[in-house]
């Protein structure tokens, strides 16, 4: 989504800052950034929230692990795995204990992580198992742990565009917003 828009508005600076999904809010809160891309819930009023994709959590686990040669990981086969999640505070660790919480799994944390690579390591490491956004677990590398859909309903997360009500998009923000919803809903397909 990057290059297509880098290529078609070649004089548009594009500032990628990544980090937590509150200290996001905060920058764009207080103008220093145009938008935040972030994952629903988000409980500030006074930020605009636009939709963009749904994006499932897919289980990642360590290669060669029993649960890989099942043809299908129920949520009860994951009762006695030892988890790695993003730290506290982190909206992707908040959402795996939500979604593990909602369906009675009561998940043991070996390891937390600031890092969505390090979860990776660890996993392939053999340290535990995670869930991990499906963009995440897309790469062809052989150093990355061997992933799975979980059955209906499938942990996912909604990704959504925010900035503050009061201070409309300028037109390169709503130029890349229109480009990204258009290749989302492509991707879809």
């Amino acid at each position: 989504m990057l290059v297509g828009f880098a290529e078609k508005f070649p004089g548009v600076e594009i500032v990628v800052q990544e980090d937590t999904t509150a200290r996001l809010l905060k920058l764009a809160q207080a103008y220093e950034i145009d938008f935040a891309l972030a994952s629903r819930p988000i409980q500030d009023q006074r930020m605009e929230v636009k939709d963009l994709f749904t994006e499932e959590l897919r289980l990642a686990l360590p290669p060669g692990h029993p649960l890989t040669r099942k043809r299908t990981v129920r949520l009860a086969d994951l009762e006695k795995e030892p988890f790695i999640v993003m730290k506290e505070g982190h909206c992707l660790g908040d959402q795996v204990l939500s979604f593990c919480d909602r369906r009675d799994l009561k998940p043991t944390i070996n390891f937390r992580s600031a890092q969505l690579e390090t979860i990776q390591a660890l996993v392939r490491s053999g340290v535990g198992i995670s869930l991990v956004p499906a963009m995440a677990a897309r790469g062809e590398r052989k150093d990355l742990p061997e992933y799975r859909s979980l059955p209906a309903p499938k942990p996912e997360r909604k990704i959504v565009a925010v900035w503050p009500k009061q201070r409309p998009l300028g037109r390169a923000a709503n130029e890349f917003l229109k480009q990204t919803s258009a290749k989302c809903k492509e991707l879809k397909r």
